[in-house]
This record gives C-alpha cells, structure tokens and sequence, in this order.
C-alpha cells in the first residue's frame, strides 16, 4: 500500500493509518512531501497555479510505484490519500487508470477548478474504489467528491462513496474497516 499524506501532515502521520490496516504479507509506504505540501494552493485552484509543485508530486507517486511494480503487480497494490495526499491519489490514480488492487481517498477530490475536463485515458477494469468524507468538511466540498466517484464509475471502477453526517475532516474507525475489508480482499487475491 501506498499511503500519502495531507497538508502540513507527513509521512509517519499517515503512517498512524497504516498502523490500523496492518495485514500479513502487506508492506505500507508513504512517500514524504517538502515542507509538508504536495502543492502550494488549494485542490480547487487552476492547475498551472500548482506546478511545476503538482507534476513533481505525480512523479513522486509514479516513481514509488514503479520501484514496487518490479516485485508486485499494480492489481495487488492499493493507493492510499488522506485530505491533500487524497487529491493526489485520485488524481493520479484517474491519470493513470488500470487495475490496481484498490484506491481508496479519504476526504479528497479530484485536482483542478469546477468546470476541469475528467477525460482521462484508459480504464479501472473494476478496481475497487472506495471514497469516504464528511458532508460538512470545510476543506472538500462533497460535490468534489461525488463528482470524483462518478469520473472513477464512468472509467470502469467499482465505487463505494460514504459521505460521513457532521464528521469533520478526519477519518473515521467506519472508513478503517472499510479499507481494511478492502485490503484483505487484496490479500485473499494474493494466495
């Protein structure tokens, strides 16, 4: 699993979560973003307002990936954000859709301004997906959500979206047996 973390947060923060999905035979990465951020602005904002910050986190993402898919096939590797590092996972999970063992964004949206294109190339072929936030979270607006979990349907995804009443920005032990049944599936596959 590859778990990225928020805003101002880091790698060992999102690694607390890692804790609580823990499965024999899984190994848990998080990536470290500098100074705390993957990108200076708002998810919201347009995406030249983000670079060359956003491109670099991409490649962040892909180059882990890439080091694991020498060992393990993407279809066992689950994709894993929180608030900001959950915009970066879904974005570019969509950026670069296949079938991957599972992506799961935790109070995130896709990146860029109402009204982006969500033409992405390529299909999820059913790769689980799951998408959790509060109705009221003060940083991703549950249209952003909604509309991420209809992009990732429309590109072959099997979605399951929670919007959380009055949850606030944070997960939920809800949302942790969610990923977690999703990461013993992922297991199960592997046997």
């Amino acid at each position: 699993m590859i778990l990225i973390h928020g805003r101002g947060a880091s790698a060992a923060d999102i690694m607390t979560v890692a804790a609580e999905l823990m499965h024999p035979g899984f190994a848990y990465l998080a990536p470290q973003a500098a100074g705390g951020a993957w990108y200076p602005n708002p998810f919201t904002a347009p995406l030249a307002d983000n670079e060359p910050y956003l491109s670099s986190a991409l490649e962040v993402v892909a180059s882990l990936l890439a080091a694991i898919e020498r060992t393990v096939p993407a279809d066992r590797i689950i994709l894993l954000g929180f608030s900001q590092g959950a915009c970066l996972t879904l974005e570019f999970a969509a950026r670069n859709a296949r079938r991957y063992g599972g992506v799961v964004g935790l109070s995130g949206g896709l990146i860029g301004p109402p009204g982006t294109p969500r033409d992405y190339p390529g299909g999820f072929e059913r790769t689980r997906v799951f998408l959790g936030c509060s109705d009221v979270d003060p940083y991703i607006g549950k249209d952003r959500v909604l509309e991420a979990g209809a992009v990732y349907k429309r590109m072959g995804a099997d979605v399951s979206l929670e919007l959380y009443p009055e949850m606030g920005h944070t997960v939920s032990q809800t949302e942790i047996d969610a990923v977690r049944e999703m990461v013993s599936a992922t297991a199960s596959r592997m046997q």
